[in-house]
């Protein structure tokens, strides 16, 4: 595993675009228009800069696989959070889907811990180089980091035919939401 620099960005932005490009939970958020791709590409793009500011960007060694991960209690209201916040919802989300969005985000951290955990916000593996076990790599590597940091692991998924890979992990569902769509929310550890 090698932790992304800022000229991964394009990589990174390319390998999650690509990877939920058709993710139900992506979508929801994202205004449904022509220009849906771009806006799902500027979603990486913000995501990447949010994770440099206040968390973890990984990539496989072979660089066909990318992780975000957040350290929640490290987040800050910065100047450059607020730009990136303000430019997420007029490029991405549209003025129309906003609050919607923030009432999904609002009912996804309400089920998240009240003390410090491991967030992990996107896995994607390049859709060519899906199913070699590339992701299950990754993934490892990143329980180890929150094993090594002594931090349980949270992360939601949309997409239920990843839900037997994540509870081979030791993942297990500890909620549902739904959005007109089920997110389903994985914990593993304490």
């Amino acid at each position: 595993m090698i932790r992304a620099k800022h000229e991964d960005k394009s990589l990174v932005v390319d390998i999650l675009s690509a990877s939920f490009d058709q993710n139900q939970s992506v979508n929801y958020v994202i205004q449904q228009d022509r220009s849906r791709k771009k806006r799902i590409s500027r979603l990486m793009k913000y995501s990447f800069e949010y994770c440099s500011l206040f968390g973890e960007i990984f990539l496989s060694d072979d660089k066909s696989a990318c992780a975000l991960a957040i350290l929640p209690d490290r987040k800050k209201t910065t100047l450059k959070s607020i730009f990136l916040d303000i430019e997420l919802a007029l490029s991405c989300i549209g003025l129309g889907n906003l609050q919607k969005a923030l009432k999904r985000e609002a009912k996804i951290k309400a089920v998240h811990p009240t003390g410090p955990f491991y967030y992990l916000w996107f896995i994607g593996v390049r859709p060519e180089a899906q199913n070699r076990g590339i992701g299950s790599s990754l993934l490892e590597e990143i329980l180890a980091e929150s094993d090594a940091i002594q931090r349980p692991l949270y992360l939601e998924t949309s997409t239920t035919r990843n839900l037997p890979w994540y509870k081979k992990f030791g993942f297990e569902i500890h909620n549902q939401l739904d959005f007109g769509y089920t997110l389903f929310c994985l914990k593993r550890g304490r």
